[in-house]
């Protein structure tokens, strides 16, 4: 006759709570998901358990942009491997820490090479193109979403497509910064099917915001606009407030360019008041880079002045400069290196001046590997 075992009985209750939130999530019912996954971390004494409804949260507070929650979460779990590494990246990549987050999508690309895990590599490159992406290596935010297509075609048969979706889409996000419209249009297409035929709202809010800054990169404002529209829409219903910074700074490209310069500002005080309540310092330096342009063009030397200033406090809160000529990073299309510290550089700098070490910290000799 088989005892009876309480820690199996734990476990199934864990489980249980974990499918019933995972039923609310997909229902679109997030919050109430999240309240369900929070007592299951708070109750149950099964690690698998509470490993399992940890990834479940990160996921979750990604999805939404609530990158704080992410690393509150992640601090929750002792058990510091590939998935949680890439999960911190992507909240320090949300809050515009860009060195934390080149650190931990590098020690999650180890552990997936370590233990030989392609789908885990797969996510980590589709990051590494969004990270490039922010802060201009067009070239490295190409390459990256690129590998983790080919990863996909050679090893993804039975994956999710979701895993194919997401590297099209940061192909088409990167194409388009590359003034490859045609690609990029056929690779965004290619990810909001998928996105369509599986309900996943979250790619559908991006894949319409990168057609609508397809559209808007054409000039064509007429057909951005409802793009636009469509995917704050759905950004709003899910909470994710950086995609709706990002929706905004299109929105407000789109009125400079019909010369609207006062519907601009309104934009980009949203955008501001969204970012300023994120952390996202980035979103803000895009932010005081289209008012600097806006009040050059409306002659107000005084507002003019004060976003100069704010964009390159910025700069220097971020680090988003060169160490070795000093100029920013991230105002234009530029290759960057980055160091085993994983301070990043103009290439051209480096091999100018060699391995001094770094500028900022004084290590030695380039980061090996693709990135």
């Amino acid at each position: 006759m088989r005892l009876f075992n309480p820690w199996e009985m734990g476990q199934d209750q864990t489980k249980q709570q974990i499918e019933k939130g995972l039923h609310l999530y997909q229902s679109n019912q997030t919050e109430k998901a999240l309240r369900v996954w929070m007592r299951v971390l708070e109750k149950s004494a099964d690690p698998a358990g509470r490993f399992r409804v940890l990834g479940c949260l990160i996921t979750a507070h990604a999805e939404m942009g609530r990158y704080k929650d992410m690393l509150k979460g992640t601090t929750v779990s002792m058990q510091l491997n590939g998935q949680v590494s890439l999960s911190m990246g992507n909240a320090f990549l949300g809050l515009s820490i860009f060195q934390k987050a080149l650190e931990c999508f590098e020690k999650a690309l180890r552990y997936a090479h370590n233990n030989d895990d392609k789908m885990l590599e797969c996510r980590v490159c589709c990051s590494l193109g969004n990270f490039y992406t922010q802060i201009k290596d067009y070239e490295k935010a190409l390459f990256f979403p690129c590998k983790a297509a080919e990863l996909v075609n050679d090893y993804g048969k039975g994956w999710s497509l979701k895993y194919r979706a997401m590297s099209q889409y940061h192909m088409a996000v990167a194409y388009r910064k590359l003034g490859r419209l045609a690609d990029a249009m056929d690779c965004c297409e290619e990810s909001m099917k998928i996105a369509l035929q599986h309900g996943d709202r979250p790619l559908q809010a991006l894949c319409l915001l990168c057609f609508a800054d397809i559209h808007r990169s054409r000039r064509d404002v007429q057909t951005a606009f409802p793009r636009y529209d469509s995917s704050m829409s759905i950004m709003t219903e899910i909470g994710n407030r950086l995609g709706l910074i990002q929706v905004l700074l299109g929105v407000t490209k789109c009125w400079m360019i019909q010369k609207e310069l006062d519907k601009a500002l309104e934009s980009i005080e949203k955008a501001q008041e969204l970012a300023e309540g994120l952390g996202n310092k980035l979103g803000l330096l895009k932010l005081h880079c289209l008012c600097e342009r806006i009040y050059r063009t409306k002659e107000q030397q005084q507002e003019l002045r004060d976003h100069v200033v704010k964009f390159h406090e910025c700069v220097e809160e971020m680090e988003l400069y060169c160490g070795m000529c000093g100029e920013s990073i991230g105002e234009k299309n530029n290759q960057l290196q980055a160091l085993p510290c994983s301070h990043f550089f103009h290439l051209k700098c480096l091999q100018t001046n060699g391995t001094r070490g770094c500028p900022n910290c004084r290590r030695l000799s380039v980061k090996p590997g693709y990135v």
